[in-house]
């Protein structure tokens, strides 16, 4: 027998965000379904090995991509963190930002995409890397593409393979293809961002994003998108990420990289004050390690086997609802 995953009053939360519709699913096996969900991202086993406590796994694999596409997954850790903000329970005092990568199995490459999405694709890859060249380099390819069709053929073949991966947010890195899973956490370990990106993607760029998605609704106005500090390593420390916090009032609490202290003091004056943050803040960065810690607990998580983006990035909301229920029901009278 398989144990169950989910308790009663952790199932009291995730039962509203559950659409039926008139055809089905029957109610009384919605968490039977929902709990082979969960078995197979804490698992990390195919969908076909599901145990028929869950039912058919065709049943729960349909349902969890219906889910998916419904945007429930997104829903569930939102309606999560309101229902923890209208408690007092969540702290934007410090929001700590880092990411992780995760290694991609090798059955995860190969998302299918459309007979359109392609040339699509390509013509806009070609759009971005256009330079202006002169007319004899323009001829000169075009005549060693009617004099070895083959090759012409090869890089056909190895552009488009580039542009699957892309399109599945994989790159290609030392560990082999990863995708990059950016987050922010609060003082307590739970998640309040989450963004999806390629392996090979640097981490400063992705601050401004997973900053720009936290939302904390309150009991009445708009909801709350500004932490009062945020904290990250070195690899965030770019005037560009400064900016965007003084801009928006929010302690900066990132040191500052030493090539950027010694190209600050050559220019003097002209280099600007140097950075400065606090140390006893900077401590407190640990609370994002530690939930990836949790995160990659759940085996699904920690290795890709997803090919779509999409049904990975649902894993990874079902992981941090998860974290958020069990933080509700220890504080639940």
């Amino acid at each position: 027998m398989t144990r169950v995953q989910l308790k009663d009053v952790e199932w009291e939360f995730i039962e509203p965000y559950l659409p039926i519709g008139g055809y089905g699913p029957y109610p009384e096996r919605l968490r039977q379904q929902f709990e082979g969900v969960i078995w197979r991202f804490k698992t990390g086993g195919q969908w076909r090995e599901m145990p028929q406590e869950f039912g058919a796994w065709p049943t729960v694999h349909n349902r969890f991509r219906h889910w998916r596409d419904a945007g429930v997954f997104e829903a569930l850790p939102e309606g999560l963190i309101a229902e923890a903000a209208k408690r007092g329970a969540v702290d934007l005092s410090l929001v700590s930002i880092d990411s992780t990568t995760a290694r991609a199995h090798h059955d995860a490459p190969g998302m299918h995409l459309g007979e359109d999405v392609l040339p699509a694709l390509e013509k806009a890859a070609a759009e971005e890397k256009a330079r202006p060249k002169g007319a004899a380099a323009k001829e000169q390819k075009r005549q060693d593409a009617e004099a070895d069709p083959e090759r012409e053929e090869r890089r056909r073949i190895r552009r488009r393979r580039k542009l699957r991966l892309k399109a599945a947010l994989l790159g290609r890195s030392r560990g082999g293809q990863t995708s990059k899973v950016n987050l922010a956490a609060d003082r307590k370990c739970r998640p309040l961002a989450c963004v999806l990106a390629a392996g090979q993607a640097a981490d400063s760029p992705q601050f401004i994003p997973v900053l720009g998605t936290i939302r904390v609704p309150g009991p009445v106005g708009r909801p709350r998108t500004r932490p009062d500090a945020a904290a990250g390593d070195k690899a965030y420390s770019s005037r560009g990420n400064r900016v965007h916090l003084r801009k928006r009032g929010i302690k900066a609490v990132i040191p500052e990289k030493k090539d950027q202290a010694t190209n600050r003091k050559k220019k003097g004056r002209g280099g600007g004050r140097p950075v400065r943050h606090d140390a006893d803040l900077y401590k407190e960065r640990n609370t994002v390690e530690r939930l990836i810690n949790k995160l990659k607990a759940w085996r699904g998580i920690a290795t890709r086997y997803d090919k779509s983006p999409d049904s990975y990035l649902a894993g990874l909301h079902l992981r941090a609802s998860m974290i958020w229920i069990k933080g509700l029901t220890r504080t639940t009278p």
